[in-house]
């Protein structure tokens, strides 16, 4: 399981409130810098003369449609080799409206990896408040690798059906064994369609690529909003380019520190953290599906849920054949977890669930994954996969990820498994990593603290502490 696979889109009016009381400062002038993308990232460079012909490129824009202009922004696929082959970054804009009162452009990220930045930049009105719509123009991207960018394919939409329906909490050697053939053939299926893109995507390219965005759109300072993974995502820009920061608000921020196990047993604890809100906030609810008003006892009934798919499929009433497994069930409840205002559909979900109807939680995972209803995908599972590949050095065996899913067991009964598991294909990725050394403390972010019982409507994908939000 990634860090975080969906965004739902929030009211975030108190925290841009202080983007928007941000002056018109101006940050330093573009510096380009360049580095072996294979090896670990550097700090902030000297120019290098061969990516100049990327920082000096003007984008050129058309209309798109809802009053936003679309435009693709050429970068290096390697930076170790900026005067190779180029790929594209496609970017939207939408404009404000009184270019007076303009402060400079904003750049968003959802989170993900792999979530669309041209999707969520078309939300603007929902994600921003009009007193930053007014002074920003909204830029939104797909990251490489990622959507309408240069892509990553792994799968075709059979074989991703397969590898989604297999059961990721093993109790046998076979169900063991399965995963790991199915890890083995993501991988592997990534490197025969992307071979050339896969070892350079990842955060640290991703966040090159956004300085040259910078520089293309003519600001001469970041201003950024990242939720959940974005978080990470422009941290690690700070962290490469101090001197072109102007402001960050980073929201559900991921902690840099953890190793890739940690992340995934922080975030299933996210998930039953998340889980226990549904239920209190379910108690007060007349459609609340749960036997009666104990905690302890719905969790147990959730659980029960997930135990008895694991052995007998719930039903599916529609006709793409799916059988509506654990692995499906839990996907399912996972989803609607990241937004409280999707609760009252987990309430439906459940209440048919726990009859044996599995359609609703099928429907939701589709959501998750971003299956469409003609049965396609788009690439976000495959671009996540990825990245986190990419970003993270990964255990390289299957008893390492054994130990790591029997202790996230331990601390997140319902979901530790199925997170740990979720990354087994990285343990034989077909590509390198790409590592940085550290996120240091080099610029003031802006980094809310949200509680998932406070029912702030935060990303609840990882673990929340007072005061200490990571992820």
């Amino acid at each position: 399981m990634p860090r975080t696979r969906r965004w739902r889109v929030l009211a975030l009016a108190v925290l841009l409130g202080a983007v928007a009381a941000c002056s018109g400062q101006k940050g330093a002038e573009p510096s380009p810098g360049a580095s072996d993308g294979r090896a670990t990232a550097p700090s902030e460079r000297a120019p290098t003369p061969a990516l100049q012909p990327y920082y000096g490129q003007r984008l050129d824009w058309s209309e798109c449609g809802d009053g936003f202009e679309c435009a693709k922004l050429q970068v290096p696929l390697d930076y170790g080799k900026p005067g190779g082959e180029r790929i594209q970054i496609s970017v939207n804009r939408l404009r404000t409206e009184d270019q007076r009162q303009r402060i400079g452009a904003i750049l968003l990220n959802p989170g993900g990896p792999g979530a669309s930045g041209l999707n969520y930049a078309r939300a603007a009105t929902s994600v921003l408040t009009p007193q930053v719509r007014d002074r920003f123009d909204v830029i939104g991207f797909d990251p490489r690798g990622v959507g309408e960018s240069t892509p990553i394919r792994c799968l075709s939409t059979e074989r991703l059906d397969a590898y989604l329906s297999l059961d990721n909490t093993p109790d046998s050697g076979a169900e063991t064994g399965a995963l790991e053939e199915g890890a083995r053939r993501f991988g592997a299926g990534c490197q025969a369609a992307s071979g050339r893109l896969l070892p350079h995507v990842g955060t640290v390219n991703a966040a090159r690529d956004i300085d040259i965005l910078r520089a293309a759109l003519g600001e001469p300072g970041l201003t950024y909003l990242g939720k959940s993974y974005g978080t990470y995502l422009g941290a690690v820009y700070a962290d490469l380019f101090p001197k072109r920061v102007r402001a960050l608000v980073l929201d559900g921020a991921v902690d840099p520190s953890l190793t890739p196990i940690e992340t995934n047993l922080t975030q299933a604890a996210g998930f039953e953290v998340a889980m226990r809100a549904f239920i209190e906030d379910c108690f007060k609810r007349a459609n609340c599906p749960f036997q009666d008003h104990r905690v302890e006892t719905a969790l147990a009934q959730v659980e029960d849920l997930l135990r008895r798919t694991d052995r007998t499929p719930l039903t599916n009433s529609t006709s793409d054949g799916r059988q509506v497994t654990e692995a499906w069930t839990s996907l399912g409840v996972i989803t609607p977890l990241y937004d409280k205002r999707s609760w009252a559909t987990l309430r439906q979900a459940l209440t048919s669930a726990f009859k044996g109807d599995g359609t609703e939680l099928l429907q939701l995972a589709d959501i998750l994954i971003d299956r469409r209803q003609d049965g396609t995908y788009s690439n976000q599972t495959e671009a996540n996969m990825a990245i986190n590949c990419v970003d993270g050095e990964f255990p390289s065996s299957v008893a390492a990820y054994r130990k790591a899913a029997d202790q996230a067991a331990d601390r997140a009964p319902r979901f530790g498994e199925a997170v740990m598991w979720g990354s087994l294909p990285c343990a034989f990725w077909p590509a390198g990593t790409i590592t940085i050394s550290h996120i240091s403390d080099l610029v003031p972010l802006l980094v809310p603290a949200a509680s998932v019982r406070a029912g702030s409507g935060s990303n609840p994908a990882s673990e929340r502490k007072t005061e200490a939000p990571i992820g």
